[in-house]
């Protein structure tokens, strides 16, 4: 359990990254507003792209949807009610990614238009 707070943390700070804005210009009181606002979790969104794509391609290449969910097990836990919008974008990936291992695992696969 203290391996999995360790990688949490480590994923919570790479988390500022993607929430860093160029405040330069605006008034303190603009800056307290801007970090009032929700965010999206950047891992729930790339869950979900990559959660589409395993249910694109997921049953022809598995490796898509095993990489989805080992990265949705890992970053669901990343999630801050506080500051933090909705846990949609976990859940919306991990189904499509699920469906596409499901696909895969029986044999069906799509007939896709490209």
């Amino acid at each position: 359990m203290g391996g999995l707070k360790k990688i949490v943390n480590l994923l919570n700070g790479f988390k500022q990254v993607f929430y860093h804005y160029d405040d330069e210009g605006f008034s303190s009181a603009e800056k307290e507003y801007i970090d009032t606002i929700k965010k999206a979790n950047p891992y729930g969104i790339f869950v979900l792209i990559f959660g589409g794509i395993s249910f694109a391609f997921g049953p022809q290449y598995v490796i898509f949807p095993v990489v989805t969910l080992t990265v949705a097990l890992l970053t669901i836990w990343t999630f801050d009610k506080e500051t933090e919008d909705n846990t949609w974008t976990f859940l919306l990936g991990t189904v499509l990614s699920l469906t596409g291992l499901y696909m895969h695992i029986v044999g069906a696969v799509h007939i896709l238009i490209l």
